[in-house]
């Protein structure tokens, strides 16, 4: 494959798209799915075989359309006109559209205008609506708007031209310096420098090399990287082929969640179609790079999100951390030196080759770069996976994108980072979201959850959960995680339960410190994190419950 065949195909797909006068792009998420989207996309597809207009039509089968709490979701894009997108739609719901709408706009005579039925006003989101028009999606931006089971449709939107880019026009240490220039650091919870790993790999002496993209997402509360490779499979491929070429790597392991059944099923279906149209294998665009790609299904542990329990599990061994050094760049998948890069990380990768690192930089705040998407869930009127420059203030995002409390009462605080993450106080909204400062406040960015809660929330309630979570998820390798956490969250449970007693908090602060300090990764490390950002910001709850039980 050339780099005119790519042309080619993006030449034909667009002019084929031009041609229709009316694109439906229909919601097939695991949301929109789960919301009963199945059986309204089929009543679209039965009315446009019915009316036998499919060659005026494109009824697209998208990933996630964004606004999840209006599910399931339908874009009706008619030639000349703004979009329309439906929301809570039905079977019966869907017909109507295609009658009213669909049909009203293709049967319309010749120069005329036309108007939506005033009837579906309490269906439609309006265009400006706040949820999408406060942000920037780089990492999104083709979610919703390409068939993620067509490779054309991603080529069509400037899909592997960034690749081609770097593979026909820069040499692999140019395509690093890229990277470390732009800014962009890891998006899995660590932030470590993405081009740095890239460098340290390129740098290793060996025949084979690994690209592994980790999509073991396992943090209550998220679907970020579900949704990317959900919506745009290709767009993590690319960013993976260009992560070999740049490091000299011959193979890559998408590893995913065994619970993320049609982010494997479309990440296969790209894979495939990256094959046959030559992009994968050898002698890639006629040159001399080769690459393939493997999936592997992750068992449903936490602990494999930590990038070498989970090249462990790949290898089919028990899913366990081991010590650092020697670093994966050194020694890593099979003993060979790979790199593990996070979803979104790869997501990333395509724009800022396309774009250059000067763009990307531009975005975000001095040492935190570019955009992050996040999975704004909880008790808030908009949820669904939102992107946004890093250093927009959490308000903004939970107040404006998020709409506020969806209970009405007020927000109490916001839960960051999942299980490794802490709470942050009503009170401190205004807070930056960027690496940095979500530290100062004791969370994390981790991968990108983001919990709404309200004042009804008890923070005792919700620091034991989250400490229950890490305790039946621990690996039970070292003995700090292992002991140190569940003798942690007897002594919460027993707080929370009005037993406690003020010594047992002092016990808790003391076990958190030991545990912060000398657990083998990084679950256990953060492990207490909930815990100690609870006590802090709302040490009261826990006073109160001590009180109950010293006056009882």
């Amino acid at each position: 494959m050339s780099e005119s065949v790519i042309a080619k195909i993006a030449e034909e797909e667009r002019a084929a798209q031009a041609k229709v006068e009316c694109t439906l792009y229909c919601c097939a998420g695991t949301a929109c799915l789960a919301s009963g989207g199945v059986e309204w996309i089929e009543a679209i597809h039965a009315a446009a075989r019915a009316h036998d207009v499919q060659a005026q039509l494109r009824l697209v089968s998208t990933g996630c359309l964004g606004l999840c709490s209006e599910g399931p979701l339908l874009k009706v894009e008619v030639k000349g006109h703004d979009p329309v997108m439906y929301k809570q739609v039905t079977p019966m719901m869907a017909r109507l559209i295609f009658a009213e709408h669909v049909l009203g706009a293709l049967h319309r005579a010749e120069g005329t205008t036309f108007e939506v039925p005033p009837f579906f006003a309490e269906h439609i989101l309006p265009n400006d609506h706040p949820f999408y028009a406060r942000q920037q999606m780089v990492v999104l931006a083709n979610s919703g708007r390409v068939d993620p089971e067509r490779i054309e449709d991603y080529i069509a939107h400037d899909g592997y031209a960034a690749f081609e880019q770097a593979l026909s026009r820069m040499k692999p240490e140019e395509v690093v310096q890229e990277i470390l220039d732009s800014g962009l650091r890891g998006r899995g919870g660590g932030g470590y420098p993405t081009g740095l790993k890239w460098k340290f790999l390129s740098q290793a002496p060996s025949d084979e090399k690994y690209i592994i993209c980790n999509g073991d997402e396992g943090d209550p509360g998220a679907y970020m990287d579900r949704s990317i490779l959900e919506s745009d499979p290709h767009a993590v491929l690319e960013g993976m082929m260009i992560a070999a070429y740049a490091t000299g790597a011959t193979e890559g392991w998408f590893y995913i969640r065994a619970e993320y059944p049609l982010a494997y099923e479309r990440v296969e279906t790209a894979i495939k179609a990256a094959r046959k149209n030559k992009l994968l294998g050898k002698n890639v665009l006629g040159t001399d790079f080769r690459f393939n790609c493997e999936v592997r299904l992750g068992a449903g542990a936490f602990v494999c999100g930590e990038e070498t329990a989970l090249i462990r599990s790949i290898e089919g061994q028990r899913g366990t951390p081991v010590p650092r050094p020697p670093y994966p760049t050194e020694s890593g998948l099979f003993g060979k030196p790979s790199v593990v890069n996070n979803v979104e990380t790869l997501a990333n990768i395509a724009p800022i080759i396309r774009r250059g690192a000067g763009w990307f930089s531009g975005i975000g705040t001095e040492t935190s770069k570019g955009t992050k998407v996040f999975a704004l869930s909880g008790k808030i009127n908009n949820s669904g996976p939102v992107e946004v420059p890093m250093g927009m203030p959490l308000k903004e995002i939970v107040e404006q994108i998020g709409g506020g409390a969806s209970t009405g009462k007020p927000i109490k605080a916001v839960q960051t980072g999942g299980p490794s993450g802490g709470v942050i106080p009503r009170d401190k909204l205004n807070t930056a979201v960027c690496y940095e400062e979500l530290k100062k406040l004791g969370s994390i960015m981790g991968s990108g959850g983001m919990i709404v809660m309200d004042t009804d929330d008890s923070m005792v309630d919700i620091a034991a959960f989250y400490l229950g979570f890490t305790v039946d998820e621990s690996c039970g390798k070292c003995a700090p995680c292992r002991v140190g956490g569940t003798q942690m969250l007897g002594l919460l449970t027993k707080i929370r339960d009005g037993k406690g007693t003020p010594e047992d908090l002092e016990l808790v602060k003391s076990l958190a410190r030991a545990m912060q300090k000398a657990s083998l990764c990084g679950l256990g490390a953060t492990a207490a994190n909930p815990v100690i950002s609870t006590m802090k910001y709302f040490g009261e709850e826990y006073t109160r419950r001590i009180k109950q039980t010293v006056e009882v």
